[in-house]
């Protein structure tokens, strides 16, 4: 509710181009202010009229730049000015009614004690006989000078609750000292009961709000109560629409929190891992809150299952290995063993790939058995590199932290002029990576951290044994806000940090098959040079994989304001930098710098980089979509 006190009288940019043309299509999304687009906004009805007839009188809109376009979109004396028969009497009514709707209209905006003056004028020379002159002095713009945000159900003396009414407390976004508009006041109370109904108490409801304005002080003092509903617990989940999947199957591989507090976020986990599955073509995943029992309220999932067998024909591009063309197999359930098998030819400029997936249904307990093998023949350095590998063991994915273990065979055979040997290994590995971002798909602040580690002996050449080791971290850090021209929106800026080590410790005579060392360069290492590009330099001057890495990027991401209005785009500024060598003394870090701009894009945050390689002196662009740690 909006109640205004007076004691006095009443008072007066898909943008991006993808394949080196997103950047010059992307400037087209930014937000425009053109002479014809306001045309078009003042003239919000259209007819079939010959454009020799007079319109019958125009209107001119004389305010600040802050509420003029405002104005001119949405007054409704607009849509009369096209009427053939309106004659002056007619008029004046309408000028009479457009005070009452200019004064609403700066009343959504926050000013309450505007100045207007309606003048009506014979122009019988212009376009149109007669205009309407409207002149706005908005006045003072309403502040917020306090917030009460009260309780009420279970929530108001529950003392597990008490985190949660204080985080709604604190998190308000419409605070004392700032502008007062509808649209902000609407999307404050629709953001604090999302607040509410994300945790626990999904049936909250918004009990009573109030906005007393005091337009002679330009204050807005605030009220508003929320009801919670009861609080809600997880039950079993209950899957409908499946035929040919097992439902015991799905139920491991959602992993809902049985018998935990109801969470939206836990929930909407659980719905992704079903989704990302394979094993449907749509899921959603809903709490019954229509039951008798809140806290053990079933989950539904309504799913359309996916084919037994598919095969998928894809094309992509990127800057690191130019265009690429796949297929995939696709086999649901695989005759005797029962597990998903995803298997695909790839070929692009720099890689031609055949390989195969095989994993089983999770078990209770999240871990999974898989197999998978792989050949590949790639541009390695300066050599050719066909590669095969095969691997087994277990893993686990959990909602931040994924574990796994497996046995794994390498071989690779370098061709081209004195290459390197070719060689093999056997070796058991170990790998842990944990991610804590606030946004698996566009984070803005948090961490990521893999680890590898691997034990193996070498069974070309001599047997020896041999380590590697390799670790990789991103950190996204706020970094200062950035605020709309007139306050009503801001966003974090951010320095984002990464790292990435490795080693392969063994003898210098240890033939170790050139997959398992290091070699970096590209889209997402050190910018400002190709796909692996940098590795160790022989004295012939031809480029290998080496047995050590170091890796070192620093990002300054912020948000871009375009025309006073926040835009989802951001201008990063960058510095990458990477070594590799065969003995740590010998690393000898390559540096490259630039410039880039990030779009939220609706499928994920589209990049692109320009980067000048101070060792090579030369530039290069660097596109890619989404984000994966």
């Amino acid at each position: 509710m909006l109640r205004v006190v007076r004691s006095l009288a009443p008072a007066w940019m898909p943008a991006f181009f993808c394949a080196g043309t997103l950047l010059l299509q992307g400037c087209s999304l930014l937000p425009k202010s053109e002479p014809a687009e306001t045309e078009a906004a003042a003239s919000p009805v259209t007819s079939d009229r010959p454009a020799s007839q007079r319109d019958a009188f125009t209107v001119e809109v004389k305010a600040p730049d802050t509420v003029r376009d405002y104005l001119v979109r949405h007054l409704e004396i607009q849509r009369y000015r096209q009427l053939d028969d309106l004659g002056a009497a007619e008029l004046s009514r309408l000028m009479v009614a457009a005070e009452g709707n200019v004064r609403e209209l700066l009343g959504t905006l926050g000013y309450f004690t505007p100045t207007l003056t309606l003048e009506l004028r014979e122009t019988p020379e212009a376009r149109a006989p007669r205009e309407v002159r409207i002149t706005v002095e908005p006045g003072e713009l309403t502040r917020v000078a306090n917030v009460q945000i009260g309780f009420s159900g279970p929530i108001e003396n529950d003392a597990t609750a008490e985190a949660q009414r204080d985080s709604i407390r604190t998190d308000w976004p419409l605070r004392a000292g700032q502008p007062f508009t509808q649209q902000a006041w609407d999307n404050a109370k629709a953001a604090t009961l999302r607040s509410l109904t994300a945790k626990r108490f999904p049936t909250g409801s918004i009990a009573s709000s109030r906005a007393e304005i005091d337009a002679d002080r330009s204050e807005a003092k605030l009220s508003l109560n929320y009801q919670s509903g009861p609080a809600y617990r997880f039950g079993p989940l209950e899957v409908r629409g499946n035929e040919r999947y097992d439902p015991d199957g799905t139920r491991r591989i959602a992993r809902v929190p049985t018998g935990t507090d109801y969470d939206q976020q836990k929930l909407l986990d659980a719905q992704q891992r079903l989704a990302s599955s394979g094993y449907f073509d749509s899921v959603f995943l809903t709490l019954d809150t229509n039951g008798t029992n809140p806290l053990w309220a079933p989950v539904i999932a309504q799913v359309r299952e996916a084919p037994l067998q598919k095969v998928v024909l894809g094309a992509g591009f990127t800057t690191d290995s130019g265009p690429r063309l796949s297929v995939d197999h696709i086999h649901n359930r695989m005759p005797l063993l029962g597990w998903r098998a995803v298997s695909k030819l790839s070929v692009d400029r720099e890689t031609k790939s055949l390989g195969t997936e095989w994993n089983a249904i999770p078990d209770d307990k999240g871990w999974r058995l898989f197999s998978s093998g792989l050949l590949k023949s790639e541009t390695s350095g300066s050599y050719e590199v066909d590669s095969g590998r095969l691997r087994g063991g277990r893993s686990k994915a959990g909602d931040h932290i994924d574990f796994n273990y497996f046995l794994q065979y390498d071989y690779a055979q370098n061709r081209g002029f004195n290459a390197p040997p070719s060689a093999s290994a056997l070796s058991v590995n170990w790998g842990w990576t944990g991610r804590y971002f606030d946004d698996a798909g566009a984070p803005t602040r948090g961490h990521g951290l893999a680890l590898e580690l691997g034990l193996g002996y070498t069974l070309t050449g001599e047997h020896l044994p041999f380590t590697r080791v390799y670790g990789r971290w991103l950190g996204i850090v706020p970094l200062g806000t950035v605020t709309s021209d007139d306050g009503t929106q801001a966003r974090r800026g951010r320095i984002q940090l990464r790292a990435e080590a490795g080693a392969v410790l063994a003898k210098d005579s240890a033939q170790i098959p050139s997959t398992l060392m290091y070699l970096t360069g590209g889209d997402t290492t050190v910018r400002g040079y190709s796909y692996r590009q940098i590795g160790t330099v022989r004295s012939d001057g031809q480029i290998v994989a080496g047995r050590y890495l170091g890796v070192a990027s620093v990002e300054w991401q912020r948000p871009f304001v375009y025309r006073g209005k926040m835009t989802e785009w951001e201008s990063t500024v960058f510095v990458d930098a990477g070594a590799v060598a065969d003995k740590p003394g010998e690393l000898k870090a390559k540096v490259g710098v630039g410039v880039g701009a990030r779009w939220r894009s609706p499928v994920g945050p589209v990049q692109a980089d320009l980067a000048y390689g101070l060792d090579t002196k030369r530039f290069r662009l660097h596109l890619r979509l989404g984000f994966t740690f």
